[in-house]
């Protein structure tokens, strides 16, 4: 994910084995004490903290699922008996394929076999306060479904191409964070500069400088700016297929593949942080 603005940092609790998870579940707490609340003594701001990326019953981190809300449930009251209140969030970071519709956005819902799993993490989220973490990938879209059009997915479209009720919409971003109805960050969003159709190094300058502008001013049923991360830093060599490897921001000789305006802030290969496309952290 790519550095912006260092105004938060966030923690990533990647997906493990379900034999550890238990074990870890008692290392929590101690965790949170040395880690998360030892940060704020040297003036770093933890604004949350993601259990597991792209957990789903769909996928080989199925058997992870009946513990993720425990887990969260766990960290979230270790972090808040750190004195820390609710000044971390605790989430997870799902992506699109665990929406059953999301056209039009207005009738947007989870797919019913992912309710089980969903449903609990959704009830959490509100009670706490927290937003999900969604995985926006707009290419991916426009790659499997040739009816979308490549303006749509660019932010270029000239013209309304989705009415929804009063809601209009002219670009594709804005139709897939809108299909939730809960409140929602894009942990991912990205477009490839090679490795199949439609990556190339100019749609993917124009998708991001698109995005970055676009953040500020939110979504049609969201008319405030949205929190954004950008995947990913570099590209990254060993991952497959050839597609997946061409994401990045930088080529792993640090070299920018496109120069992208972040206002005031800056973009360096040097620091391989994460950080939000808005200020408003």
């Amino acid at each position: 994910m790519a550095a912006i603005l260092l105004l938060g940092l966030l923690l990533v609790a990647t997906s493990i084995d379900t034999t550890e998870i238990h074990r870890l579940i008692k290392f929590i707490t101690p965790f949170c004490n040395s880690y998360v609340a030892g940060a704020e003594s040297v003036d770093v701001n933890i604004k949350y903290i993601v259990v597991g990326n792209g957990i789903s019953p769909f996928t080989d981190t199925s058997d992870l699922t009946s513990h993720l809300e425990t887990a969260m449930s766990r960290i979230y009251n270790s972090v808040y008996f750190t004195g820390l209140g609710y000044n971390v969030n605790v989430t997870t970071s799902i992506d699109m394929t665990l929406m059953g519709k999301s056209y039009p956005p207005s009738l947007g819902s989870f797919r019913d076999d992912a309710r089980k799993f969903v449903d609990p993490i959704v009830e959490f989220l509100r009670n706490t306060n927290a937003p999900l973490f969604l995985n926006v990938y707009p290419y991916f879209s426009y790659y499997n479904r040739g009816q979308i059009s490549h303006p749509y997915a660019l932010f270029t479209a000239p013209n309304v191409v989705v009415q929804d009720g009063s809601y209009q919409y002219r670009n594709l971003f804005d139709a897939m964070v809108d299909s939730s109805s809960i409140r929602i960050a894009v942990s991912e969003t990205g477009w490839p500069s090679a490795g199949g159709f439609g990556a190339t190094t100019d749609n993917a300058a124009t998708y991001l400088r698109n995005l970055i502008q676009h953040a500020k001013e939110g979504t049609p049923r969201k008319p405030v700016p949205i929190e954004t991360y950008l995947f990913a830093m570099f590209d990254e060599n060993n991952k497959n297929p050839e597609l997946e490897k061409h994401f990045g921001l930088f080529s792993p000789n640090k070299q920018p593949k496109y120069q992208l305006n972040f206002g005031a802030s800056y973009i360096s290969a040097e620091t391989n942080a994460t950080a939000s496309l808005i200020s408003e952290m």
